[in-house]
């Protein structure tokens, strides 16, 4: 059965690349807030829209964070691709 275990080490591979993405996230909202905040300093007087537009960035940028953490969990505990690969490796009668 070493076609399962290729599939297994796939999916941890793919779920290693799903939490980078969530650290790239907050690599990527410390910027905006710097940025945001650089902003604010030299028009004080847009910082209602200049605040307005942060958050809804981060916001969104958090998301991708978030699914990136589903993601890797789905892999690693209820790894859908491994009794469907198990499954057609036994029709194919490999195993």
């Amino acid at each position: 059965m070493e076609y399962v275990a290729t599939v297994i080490v796939a999916a941890q591979f793919a779920a290693a690349l799903a939490v980078m993405a969530g650290l790239l996230t907050a690599l990527g909202q410390g910027q905006v807030a710097a940025k945001a905040i650089e902003s604010i300093a030299r028009q004080p007087e847009a910082q209602g829209t200049i605040r307005q537009s942060m958050i809804i960035g981060l916001a969104m940028a958090e998301t991708n964070g978030i699914f990136g953490l589903v993601v890797s969990m789905i892999l690693l505990f209820a790894n859908p691709l491994l009794t469907r690969f198990v499954d057609i490796i036994q029709a194919l009668g490999l195993a």
